[in-house]
């Protein structure tokens, strides 16, 4: 089959080979591929259109000059010109990839079927040029970055490594130097008051029973009362005219024989009962006027003062790496029974208040054990959440210890996994106590904890863990 091209009108027929050597002059014997190429390239516009015969020139361009420049002999004009060429090569080069490339359009998608989000530019077909000519990695494809949603339970996490952790190096510091001030707290009794028999002075506390959040819960430093044997009795609170069933009256006994003035301790008797207040009162004025606290504090390399606005006995400590507070607690230990001196007001000033910290810690620490659970874990999160929250303050650690505990008995699951769900639980408790404005101790069940809150503080307190319950990450 015979095809037949119609000329354009003002085109005419390409030339023959001859007709084109002759109208572009003689040329050296040897340039015969030359020639050629101008031949091809005169008659390419016809055949391919001006775009194809444009790429194709440049390409024969680039491929003749390679053979000239193999075939001929190198002058030193060449040489001198050849960094210029390869600069402006490179020039062109990075224009040609700076320069973007258009992409076809794609047909309009109609509205009835659902649109697909664009191919990665990944899947693009590869540039002419390979990054290796620039000795450059190819970039990867950035997508946009994706929000991260976070459950409850991983920000409770992020909490509590943010917030609750204690550095080991921290914990040891705040340690040693708990004992050693112990340690210059108890010569210093000793050598004040030789006929007052004080046991040693043990220091204990959330620091050391893994429940410290930060070092902001004192260090309790403990001093205890060596009582005769056979000489004092106890009477419950609820006895006593304070009717308080937290505390007991540390009574006297044995008058008929052992008349009042056979103990060092009578010095301390108010009614026939051994007043804590009188005993706080004496050791206040000794802490305060009497102990050499800055060459103290020099020996151990911090500053150590006591605390003259608090009520109870309380020792500021301030390192270059930490503040300590310290609660010196005297203390009576009978019948099974560990009562402190805590400044109480009223008629229950003379009663010894009856500490159940550290039942509720080996409580708590059993439990933990028994399953590997998390409830101290969970008490830590919540007293650092209460403490960082203006309306929460209130709470203590006392109240959230004894919901955590009536859980911790009844509750199965204590894995870290539903950590989230067992600290939504405890605002359920807490927001149910407030309501009826009662919430028992563990251990002591006539003990109301909420009984020293004012309607108002547990409508607010009250509000605020409501508030929790529908959306518990504002809490943290």
């Amino acid at each position: 089959m015979v095809h037949v091209f119609a000329i354009p009108a003002g085109h005419e027929l390409p030339q023959t080979m001859a007709e084109f050597s002759q109208k572009r002059g003689k040329r050296p014997d040897g340039d015969i591929f030359g020639t050629a190429v101008d031949f091809l390239l005169a008659n390419a516009r016809l055949v391919l259109g001006m775009g194809g015969a444009a790429v194709l020139g440049i390409a024969t361009l680039a491929v003749k000059r390679l053979i000239d420049r193999a075939t001929s002999p190198r002058d030193e004009d060449d040489a001198k010109l050849e960094p210029t060429c390869l600069e402006d090569s490179w020039k062109e080069l990075n224009l040609l990839r700076a320069t973007p490339r258009l992409h076809p359009q794609l047909p309009p998608v109609p509205l009835s079927r659902p649109l697909l989000s664009p191919a990665p530019a990944a899947a693009e077909a590869p540039s002419d040029t390979h990054p290796a000519d620039t000795g450059a990695r190819p970039t990867p494809w950035l997508g946009s970055p994706v929000p991260l949603c976070l459950t409850f339970q991983e920000k409770l996490l992020a909490f509590e490594r943010d917030h609750v952790a204690v550095p080991a190096a921290t914990e040891a510091l705040a340690k040693q130097l708990a004992r050693d001030i112990g340690l210059e707290l108890q010569t210093y009794l000793r050598a004040k008051f030789p006929m007052l028999p004080f046991g040693a002075l043990e220091p204990g506390g959330p620091l050391y029973d893994g429940l410290q959040v930060g070092v902001a819960d004192p260090v309790r430093l403990l001093a205890p009362l060596v009582l005769e044997p056979g000489l004092w009795g106890l009477v419950p609170g609820t006895d006593t005219v304070a009717g308080d069933p937290r505390c007991w009256a540390v009574r006297r006994t044995q008058l008929e024989f052992r008349p009042r003035g056979s103990s060092p301790w009578d010095r301390f008797l108010v009614g026939g009962y051994l007043s804590p207040r009188e005993l706080l009162e004496l050791l206040r004025k000794a802490l305060a006027a009497s102990v050499n606290w800055p060459a103290i504090g020099s020996l151990l390399g911090c500053l150590i003062q006591p605390g003259v606005a608090s009520p109870e006995l309380l020792l500021e400590v301030r390192h270059p790496h930490l503040e300590l507070h310290i609660d010196v607690l005297p203390a009576v230990a009978e019948a099974g029974r560990l009562l402190v001196a805590w400044p109480l007001e009223g008629l229950a000033g003379n009663l010894w208040l009856q500490d159940w910290y550290p039942a509720e810690a080996a409580r708590l620490q059993a439990l933990d054990e028994g399953d590997a659970g998390a409830r101290r874990r969970l008490l830590r999160l919540l007293c650092c959440v209460c403490r960082r929250h203006p309306a929460l303050g209130r709470l203590g650690r006392g109240p959230l210890t004894q919901v955590v505990l009536r859980l911790g008995e009844d509750t199965a699951d204590w894995a870290e996994e539903a950590l989230g769900d067992r600290f939504l639980q405890v605002l359920e408790e807490l927001v149910g106590g407030l309501e009826q404005a009662s919430l028992p101790a563990h251990f002591n069940p006539s003990v109301n904890l909420f009984e020293d809150l004012s309607e108002e503080e547990m409508d607010t307190i009250g509000y605020v863990l409501y508030s929790g319950l529908q959306e518990p990450e504002r809490l943290l």
